[in-house]
């Protein structure tokens, strides 16, 4: 288990560990494409612009919304292998307080092993993806902080 785990949300950590523990890439993909199927479907009203992730070669989307002080992301990808990144981070990340997904860094990508898998373009896919979504919930939090108090 590296340093950067510990410090991970249980379920990314479990997540990681998944990966960690698959040393062939073939199986890595077969768990990707696993996750990709499980990731319930996105409303076409919501693939926007503004959900678009940027610096993607695949088409993907990702929302945020806050539900009792957690957030809940919804996201889809026109590649199922991008998908199951879409996925992963998705399952990792849902239900936690905006502040704990803005603490954690991008290091974790490194140690699921996924980057030597993926193809160069698909691995900084991956870390965009995670970027936006830490930007969404700072995004969320920023917009509860602002919002008045009632007297």
């Amino acid at each position: 288990m590296s340093s950067t785990e510990t410090s991970l949300p249980p379920q990314l950590a479990k997540i990681v560990e998944r990966f960690q523990r698959r040393c062939d890439p073939k199986q890595k993909y077969k768990q990707l494409l696993w996750y990709a199927q499980k990731l319930p479907p996105m409303s076409a009203a919501s693939k926007t612009e503004a959900n678009k992730v940027k610096g993607c070669v695949s088409q993907v989307y990702i929302t945020a919304a806050l539900a009792d002080g957690k957030v809940q992301y919804q996201g889809d990808s026109d590649a199922q292998l991008v998908k199951g990144l879409v996925a992963f981070l998705i399952e990792g990340l849902n239900n936690l307080p905006p502040a704990e997904i803005a603490q954690i860094e991008p290091s974790f990508i490194e140690d699921t092993g996924l980057k030597v898998s993926l193809t160069p373009s698909r691995a900084n896919g991956f870390f965009n993806i995670f970027h936006m979504m830490k930007q969404q919930a700072l995004n969320l939090s920023l917009d509860t902080a602002k919002k008045p108090t009632s007297n």
